[in-house]
């Protein structure tokens, strides 16, 4: 609203800036009030509210410009009132407490997410044909074997029907005295169907080669052999890629989750891996490798490094007979990348644990391969795996319904590392509380002794002096009349006074 009867100076002589903070109360308004535009601009950014008030000395206001000014500082104060609850809403929503999304390198299925991109030596692919067609999906796989026996029918056919055009056969349909080079060919469908039979050894009998063409003999042994090699090839793909045991790595199930908690006064995560079937992996092998990036200490970046994880190579625990389901279990010790991690750590940090299980499938003798992962949000401390398998008449019952339960355990918050300090310092308390109470033991016999030694005969009719034993360590011996006797730890002061 424009001021009546006044004009805007060059420069104006007073600026109101009234600023309201986050969460600090209603605006604070100048204490010289002059006439404004009631124009203000809000910064949701910066959570304030910046009033711009205009006046020229002197000049009185009207009672529009008045009305004008209070609502504007109204609307600024209701929307100052609502600014912080709404930026704690946005925090609420996306606060900086939340666990950002972490892509997985290796997903719960096993697939791994890793897409190579701008490889310009695509030759190479065509080096392995064979394993190219094996790893193809099955769209494409059934596409190339349909199109090598098409192509390869549709190529022999045309040689063939280019025979018969050539040598004339085509103009001599009528004439019986002619000999053709492969009889009733009469067009390019009939030498294609020639083709498919020479090729399948279906041989109707209708359609057949004649001894006076030396050139259809030649392109039939030709079509045979290569029809052979097309045959095998193709049976072979199809065959290796039916028995591909990629399949049986789905009743190879992983816990959802890890666990960390104690076993035997020792920190170890733990996971839980089953097989489904009643055919066995032979030979299974577990391994664990942990995905996280580092910098060195020359300040080289190494994206997605990956770190052994010890599940018993050592002792040999990593090879499973893995009839029922089994916990795997990783030592957290001095060697083990989780040595300093505590649970306050476990819940800030970003990580993944890729475990590899691998055998051999009983049924066909091929090597198998089941993986999964696990992120920093995955793992579970001061949690343990429910039991699942109950004895039952004559065989042992497994509930798999309880294969990913687990339930809470007192397990220490600190790291390992903490826990092994902690448990050092007790048992170095305990040792020198024991020493201590031996030695006062020790010196409080050793002066009783020495207060009340009694003199000893001779078996002479002399006197003995008095006899002191001292254990531990030797401080001092007193000076006698006669030389002293000194064995081990254990001293003898006999005196040679005669009666």
């Amino acid at each position: 609203m424009a001021l009546e009867d006044s004009s805007f100076p060059s420069r104006p002589e007073s600026l109101s800036l009234p600023v309201v903070e986050k969460g600090k109360g209603p605006v604070e308004e100048a204490s010289e009030v002059t006439a404004s535009t009631g124009v203000f601009d809000v910064s949701e950014d910066l959570g304030h509210v910046v009033t711009t008030d205009t006046a020229q000395p002197g000049v009185n206001r009207s009672w529009k410009s008045k009305l004008a000014e209070r609502q504007a500082n109204a609307a600024s104060e209701e929307y100052v009132k609502k600014l912080p609850r709404v930026v704690e809403k946005e925090r609420g929503r996306f606060g900086w407490a939340k666990r950002r999304k972490t892509q997985r390198y290796v997903e719960k299925n096993g697939r791994c997410n890793v897409s190579h991109g701008n490889m310009r030596e695509t030759y190479r692919y065509l080096t392995d044909i064979f394993t190219t067609l094996v790893d193809l999906n099955w769209r494409c796989s059934l596409f190339v074997f349909v199109m090598a026996y098409a192509i390869t029918w549709l190529f022999f056919g045309a040689i063939w029907y280019l025979i018969a055009y050539l040598r004339g056969d085509l103009d001599h349909l009528e004439d019986e005295t002619w000999t053709p080079c492969v009889n009733n060919v009469n067009g390019f469908i009939s030498a294609f169907l020639f083709s498919i039979e020479t090729e399948t050894t279906i041989g109707y009998g209708h359609r057949v080669i004649t001894d006076q063409c030396p050139v259809g003999t030649m392109l039939l042994l030709l079509q045979a052999i290569l029809g052979s090699m097309v045959n095998a090839f193709m049976v072979g793909c199809m065959f290796v890629k039916i028995s591909q045991p990629n399949k049986r790595a789905e009743t190879l199930v992983f816990s959802k989750n890890a666990v960390i908690s104690l076993r035997d006064d020792r920190l170890c995560l733990m996971f839980r891996v089953g097989d489904l079937r009643s055919s066995h992996i032979v030979g299974a092998n577990m391994r664990a490798k942990l995905i996280k990036s580092k910098q060195t200490q020359e300040g080289e970046f190494i994206p997605l490094d990956q770190t052994d994880i010890s599940v018993g190579f050592e002792t040999g625990d990593d090879r499973l007979f893995l009839v029922s389901p089994l916990v795997i279990s990783h030592e957290i010790d001095c060697r083990s990348p989780f040595w300093d991690m505590s649970q306050g750590q476990l819940e800030k940090d970003d990580f993944e644990m890729v475990v590899i299980l691998e055998g051999m499938v009983e049924a066909t003798g091929m090597t198998c391969q089941a993986r999964s992962s696990y992120l920093a949000d995955e793992v579970q401390w001061g949690h343990r795996f429910s039991p699942m398998m109950s004895l039952a008449e004559g065989f042992f019952d497994i509930d798999y319904g309880a294969f990913h339960q687990t339930f809470e355990v007192d397990t220490p918050s600190c790291s390992a590392h903490e826990l092994s300090l902690a448990a050092a310092r007790l048992e170095a308390h305990l040792y020198w509380s024991i020493s201590s109470k031996l030695d006062e033991e020790k010196w409080e016999g050793s002066s009783l002794t020495n207060q009340s030694g009694k003199q000893l005969d001779n078996g002479k009719g002399g006197v003995v002096g008095p006899v002191s034993f001292i254990v531990g360590e030797i401080t001092g011996i007193e000076e006698q009349s006669g030389p002293g006797e000194l064995n081990g730890s254990v001293t003898t002061d006999q005196s040679e006074s005669e009666a």
